[in-house]
């Protein structure tokens, strides 16, 4: 038996990936994500304060400034996740 047995393991991810946990979270269907289900997808990302990533989330890719994340700002979101790190657990 080993010494040490990790509890998880991270798996590395690729953009299309993350774009998919990141429409999933889409609950309403209006093809636009909120902060509610931003925060829901970076918890689901592995996100320690998903409250303070979605305001940074929405900082780099909200280009219309209306407080939500479109299917044309879709791309700069999932670009923003993949620099910070992000994985499944």
């Amino acid at each position: 038996m080993p010494l040490y047995v990790p509890k998880s393991i991270n798996l590395t991810i690729n953009e299309e990936q993350v774009k998919v946990i990141f429409k999933e979270q889409d609950t309403n269907g209006d093809g636009r994500l909120s902060k509610e289900e931003l925060s829901k997808a970076f918890e689901k990302l592995g996100s320690r304060n998903p409250g303070w990533r979605v305001r940074r989330s929405l900082h780099h890719a909200d280009a219309d400034g209306d407080g939500s994340i479109n299917v044309d700002e879709l791309e700069q979101l999932v670009k923003y996740a993949v620099k910070q790190g992000y994985c499944v657990n």
